[in-house]
């Protein structure tokens, strides 16, 4: 059956018919891209010396009320065919790409999984990154076993108030956890080549302001499952791109409250880990939107 029938790729389970109607995530039927670009802010065994390949896509199954790429997880974006998103992979790769990196692919697992058999019998061969809020059905995951080398997860909240508080979803935490279990069991153990990431997952923390023990939560519950089977990316970034309702959201991280969650890791023995150092909260570090490459 075609799922895009009955959708549930993520865990809103709306079960639209997408080519009739559209679901929580506002998708179509078709593949809609924002940005495609040599992307050099990943963590560094993912950007490397020459880029991320990444593909932007457009529309989001969380809609976090912060969201950094709001634009185009509103919708801004350009619809393209399965044939062009091939080609999209192909020469990002001719452009020394590191990776392939689909950013919020949730929504179109289906069409990205026919484009990337399609460009895997045409010649690519980089890895295949999946970047995602983990808010992905299991059944979404599935389909991308054996495509898929490199998990980019957020897990973004322990507290399932948090997650109804800035998300507006329930038992966040429970599926999201399944679902790395899940991207865990494809790819397994991280494998590193020439200082680049080839297979393996990476968990990314976004700490938010006055949440530092959501923050500390989470990375208990990371290190006591998975050790140092996978990597942690730490992350300080939290950048307040508008007034909202919630006075904690107005105002970027502390130093202080990102070193408590970092002596904090260092203390429970985590070693595979990124930590983010300067000011990376800075719009400048938000992509220009603009359909580049698509």
């Amino acid at each position: 059956m075609n799922i895009l029938r009955k959708c549930n790729l993520c865990c809103r389970n709306c079960l639209v018919d997408r080519y009739k109607e559209k679901g929580y995530c506002n998708a179509s039927n078709k593949i809609k891209v924002s940005l495609v670009s040599l992307h050099q802010w990943e963590e560094p065994f993912i950007s490397g010396t020459r880029g991320s390949g990444t593909i932007f896509f457009s529309h989001c199954s969380l809609k976090c009320i912060f969201c950094q790429n709001k634009k185009i997880s509103d919708g801004y974006g350009k619809e393209i065919t399965i044939k062009r998103f091939s080609k999209i992979c192909l020469e990002q790769q001719q452009k020394g790409a590191h990776n392939i990196n689909l950013v919020t692919p949730t929504h179109y697992v289906p069409l990205i999984r026919k484009g990337l058999i399609k460009a895997k019998k045409e010649g690519l061969k980089i890895p295949i990154v999946y970047n995602t809020s983990s808010y992905d059905s299991i059944t979404a995951l599935q389909m991308m076993d054996g495509l898929v080398d490199i998990y980019l997860a957020d897990l973004k909240y322990y507290s399932d108030l948090l997650a109804k508080k800035y998300s507006k979803c329930s038992n966040y935490f429970e599926n999201a956890t399944k679902a790395i279990e899940e991207m865990y069991k494809q790819v397994g153990k991280p494998i590193i080549e020439n200082n680049l990431l080839k297979k393996g997952v990476v968990v990314r923390i976004l700490i938010l302001p006055d949440n530092i023990i959501d923050s500390k939560k989470i990375i208990k519950y990371l290190y006591n499952k998975y050790g140092d089977n996978i990597y942690l990316s730490i992350m300080n970034q939290y950048t307040p791109i508008s007034k909202y309702k919630y006075n904690e959201l107005n105002r970027k991280l502390t130093e202080e409250e990102y070193n408590e969650v970092i002596d904090y890791a260092c203390s429970i023995g985590v070693k595979n880990a990124f930590i983010q150092e300067g000011d990376t909260a800075l719009e400048s570090f938000i992509p220009e939107f603009d359909l580049t490459n698509v």
